[in-house]
């Protein structure tokens, strides 16, 4: 295992993310807690010492599932991160209550990293508003207390609102977790938001390393561009070897659902293989193809499903709805043939445009927009408000 260093400690370069355990029957909060235990045990043992965690994850059943995993072990053998819901503006003068809670889901007295969450347009306003909530306070003064090790944050936002935060709170942030990949370099500009995190002096911790394993579906021509390069590299590879090429990058959080995707990205962070220029361009070249395809940039964080009213499996749709548009002029059959096998009540014409979901995805992907798309597409009549 690679090791970055962190101020005076040794972090794993690959952590294991705790948003997409293994689950029952395909349904997100209900965690397949045996198989996640042994995933742990297996990073454990091959030297992965960080973990990363949320109150929301998996329906709130993440933070306690990670909790009883890694009670057999000596606290000081692994680092433990979980995060303040800002997502939901709602949890907004909750912190206190919030964090106490997490204290006792995690079974530990402190937290070695503690992050604002998802700072992005939906919450900034609530965010930088001290005053009123008092967020950026409390998690400050658990610091001073040594129940938060390390303060950093999160964020989904665009560049005016990473400025804001980091006008206001940079001073005080240790650390910075980035939507970072080979799409969202150019994507979501994130070459831009790392330059701004490096004039603050602020290293970074990426998530969404395979875009919610988006990236290791690539097309024919875009596999065959990268194996001219790297004949013996997965495409899952590839994503993780972009990340190693960045110097600012510290650690690589990646959300694993199964032991063969553990082991494989252990396998990849046993060693440090930078891309060089004619290797990046090649990847720039598979990146262009993507975004000339105009695909929906949804990574399944699934904080759209717990806000729509008609408890749509967007993420499910968004994932059918880039399959049918892949294939250019001739559509794709198999994603129509899924979504007809749905109930009529959980298809893309149930959408009722509510935008409940637009305010709390940090893609700020126009969800209903494309729902009313897909469902012309699919000759489906769309529901109205």
């Amino acid at each position: 295992m690679i090791y970055r260093d962190f101020q005076d400690l040794k972090l794993s370069a690959l952590d294991m993310g705790a948003m997409r355990l293994p689950v029952i029957d395909g349904k997100d909060d209900q965690i397949d807690e045996p198989a996640a235990a042994a995933m742990v045990d297996y990073a454990m043992a091959h030297g992965i010492n960080y973990y990363d965690t949320a109150w929301g994850y998996h329906g709130g059943n993440s933070e306690p599932v990670m909790g009883r995993a890694l009670k057999k072990y000596p606290r000081s053998s692994f680092y433990l991160a979980t995060k303040f819901p800002g997502y939901d503006v709602r949890n907004f003068g909750k912190t206190e209550e919030i964090f106490e809670k997490q204290l006792q889901r995690l079974q530990t007295d402190y937290f070695d990293f503690y992050l604002f969450h998802n700072v992005c347009e939906t919450n900034i306003r609530q965010y930088l508003d001290d005053e009123k909530y008092g967020t950026w306070s409390y998690l400050i003064q658990q610091r001073r207390n040594g129940r938060i090790r390390h303060l950093g944050f999160s964020c989904h936002g665009n560049m005016p609102v990473l400025k804001a935060f980091l006008e206001k709170y940079g001073k005080d942030m240790e650390f910075c977790q980035l939507q970072i990949n080979y799409f969202d370099w150019k994507f979501q500009h994130a070459k831009e938001k790392v330059d701004l995190l490096r004039e603050y002096g602020i290293p970074v911790w990426v998530m969404e390393p395979l875009r919610g394993g988006r990236l290791c579906r690539l097309s024919d021509e875009q596999e065959a561009v990268l194996k001219a390069l790297r004949p013996e590299e997965t495409a899952a590879q590839w994503a993780f070897r972009f990340l190693q090429s960045i110097p600012d990058v510290t650690v690589t959080l990646s959300g694993m659902s199964d032991m063969e995707q553990l082991k494989q990205n252990i396998v990849t962070f046993d060693e440090d293989k930078p891309l060089d220029d004619r290797e990046m361009a090649g990847l720039m070249q598979v990146t262009d193809s993507m975004l000339s395809a105009g695909a929906v940039p949804c990574t399944a964080c699934r904080y759209c499903v717990s806000h729509c009213p008609k408890e749509l499996d967007i993420p499910t749709i968004m994932e059918l709805y880039n399959q049918y548009k892949s294939t250019g002029d001739k559509p794709d059959f198999i994603a129509p043939m899924q979504i007809a096998a749905m109930p009529k009540e959980k298809r893309p014409a149930a959408c009722i445009a509510c935008r409940s979901c637009e305010k709390v995805c940090p893609q700020e992907i126009k969800i209903s927009e494309i729902m009313d798309t897909f469902a012309r597409a699919l000759g489906e009549k769309k529901e109205e408000a």
